[in-house]
């Protein structure tokens, strides 16, 4: 068999195939940046059919959380919006820095023209 044979029958693979998910967990990070800045899903390592029911979720997941926002009197804590489910490609979401009463006093001084 030569390697180009080879080679079309690894990509031929199905993307639940025990060699396609060993070639997926053996992916370092800048691989999964390359593919996330294409950001062609269609030919990612999942199937369609998998990628429609992680969007089902997610989408379940968005209208749970609006109708708890809804129908939770404004006075309670409110959820934090649901984390999509992890795809292939695809990093966390980043965690957003939250402004501290230091944080906002430095600004405050910035703006108004004091140094820091």
């Amino acid at each position: 068999m030569t390697p180009r044979r080879l080679r079309v029958l690894v990509q031929g693979l199905p993307p639940e195939s025990a060699t396609m998910t060993a070639l997926r967990n053996e992916l370092g990070d800048e691989d999964i940046e390359d593919q996330a800045e294409q950001g062609e899903p269609e030919k990612g390592r999942w199937s369609q059919s998998e990628l429609l029911l992680a969007s089902a979720i997610d989408a379940l997941r968005r209208v749970e959380y609006v109708l708890i926002c809804a129908n939770s009197d404004g006075k309670s804590k409110q959820p934090s919006p649901p984390e999509p489910i992890a795809r292939p490609g695809a990093k966390p979401r980043k965690v957003k820095p939250v402004l501290t009463d230091e944080g906002a006093e430095v600004l405050f001084k910035l703006i108004n023209g004091g140094a820091a």
